[in-house]
């Protein structure tokens, strides 16, 4: 029979080696350039919305946008005027949240685009 000693050495010794592989599979961050240790990749900081954002900023001033985790919230004259998201998995086009319209594009869209989706809305 184990005493209890034994018993106690090798609670401890599993507990030790559940350690150890937990921390080996955890994804570590670099505090110093926000990326990834296992993957090396840096955070996305110029994406699809950002890129979105610029451009109504640049060619329509007189809509503000902020800036959500996945979409852009356009007011004008703090109105909420409507949603710009763009995502692949979901219908290019135009759906309705309550009163303010969802509008989702694949890609970035181009002034013309933009600017026609825009004028329809208000």
């Amino acid at each position: 029979m184990i005493d209890g000693i034994w018993w106690l050495v090798i609670l401890l010794a599993v507990i030790t080696v559940l350690w150890l592989i937990a921390h080996l599979r955890s994804n570590k961050v670099d505090p110093k350039s926000g990326a990834h240790a296992s993957t090396g990749k840096k955070p996305l900081t110029n994406d699809s919305l950002q890129k979105t954002a610029v451009l109504i900023k640049k060619h329509f001033p007189n809509y503000s946008t902020s800036r959500r985790a996945k979409h852009l919230l356009i007011t004008k004259e703090n109105k909420k005027i409507a949603m710009i998201t763009i995502d692949n998995s979901i219908a290019a086009g135009e759906r309705r949240l309550g009163e303010v319209p969802i509008i989702n594009y694949h890609r970035v869209p181009n002034r013309a685009q933009l600017g026609t989706d825009l004028q329809e809305i208000c």
